[in-house]
């Protein structure tokens, strides 16, 4: 860690075409160093707009180590930033970085034109929008003028209000987390879309999505709630699952099992619709996951007529040219 500022200089200058075609887009939040892939396994550095994140996953760092680190951004960028510093692996020795009052408290920043609330330390790890699935997010938005959209696993809405600010006929958010969803319908009101065009759904997706499907739900108790809906198409469906999950509902298993989730999500789409598809597990090569997708529609009764790649930013860039996060844009 010793060459931390330097690595992030040389991040930074490295993405300066991208940062200005993001920038010329109307977003001010991406990734300035990706550690893993990037020469600091274990450290990541987010500008948030107004807010540089500092996090680390394995060695905590130094506050002072941080304060350089914003320094540096600052140089680069050309504009001073709030910095706070989060330390997310094993407990160290090393005292915690004391941010200002400042730089705690909730900050918008921007994507696409649309605005985002951001906080660099609530109850959850995450400043509530991942960045990494920018691209997705645009390709919903490039997609989403006059359609219904479902959006599964919806966190804080970021997918639906970026949806609905494009003119989503209506959008649904899905997400067990009410707090998240509180978060989503913050969003929704600070870009001035309207009630009906923006639903949030409190509850588990498997259930929702099944019924929305006209399929049956099982689950484990005979008092486990859900939320009760009607069978009904969308033209787009987002699926953006975690890699893995028990419910009463049933497993969530995308390296194992993702046509559990792929299937409903095919029956619940209108003639001619789209799904954008996420799965995070390094470990599932891209070209064997679209294959199993590709084969679980055509099982399903709804074979796919295009699936493509949606590559992630070039702020995300990976050393061996396979990142993580993959996404997809499939059509029936």
């Amino acid at each position: 860690m010793d060459r931390l500022d330097e690595l992030l200089r040389a991040a930074i200058r490295a993405r300066a075409d991208t940062i200005a075609r993001l920038h010329a887009e109307g977003t001010d939040c991406y990734r300035l160093l990706h550690g893993v892939s990037e020469g600091a396994p274990g450290v990541t550095v987010d500008r948030y707009g107004p807010l540089l994140l500092v996090q680390t996953f394995r060695d905590a760092l130094p506050a002072a180590r941080i304060d350089e680190l914003a320094a540096v951004a600052k140089d680069e960028l050309g504009t001073p930033l709030l910095v706070a510093g989060n330390h997310r692996g094993a407990a160290s020795d090393t005292p915690p970085h004391d941010p200002s009052p400042a730089a705690l408290e909730e900050h918008v920043c921007h994507e696409g034109g649309t605005r985002f609330v951001v906080c660099a330390r609530h109850r959850g790890q995450d400043p509530w929008l991942f960045l990494d699935f920018r691209a997705g997010r645009r390709a919903v938005r490039s997609l989403a003028a006059g359609r219904s959209v479902l959006n599964l696993f919806a966190y804080t809405c970021g997918v639906g209000v970026v949806a609905a600010a494009a003119g989503a006929r209506e959008t649904w958010n899905v997400d067990f987390a009410a707090s998240a969803l509180e978060v989503g319908r913050r969003n929704a009101q600070a870009n001035g879309i309207a009630d009906g065009a923006f639903t949030t759904l409190h509850g588990n997706c498997i259930p929702v999505l099944r019924q929305l499907a006209r399929m049956p739900v099982q689950r484990r108790g005979r008092h486990v709630p859900f939320p009760h809906v009607e069978p009904r198409p969308f033209d787009l469906v987002v699926l953006d699952p975690p890699r893995f999950a028990k419910t009463p509902f049933g497993t969530i298993d995308v390296v194992n099992d993702y046509q559990s989730l792929w299937k409903p999500c095919l029956l619940t789409l209108a003639d001619g619709g789209a799904i954008v598809a996420t799965n995070h597990v390094p470990t599932v090569a891209e070209a064997d996951w679209h294959d199993a997708l590709r084969r679980s529609a055509a099982k399903a009764g709804r074979p796919l007529r295009s699936l493509e790649a949606v590559p992630v930013d070039a702020d995300f860039p990976s050393f061996d040219g396979r990142p993580p996060l993959k996404v997809v844009l499939a059509q029936v």
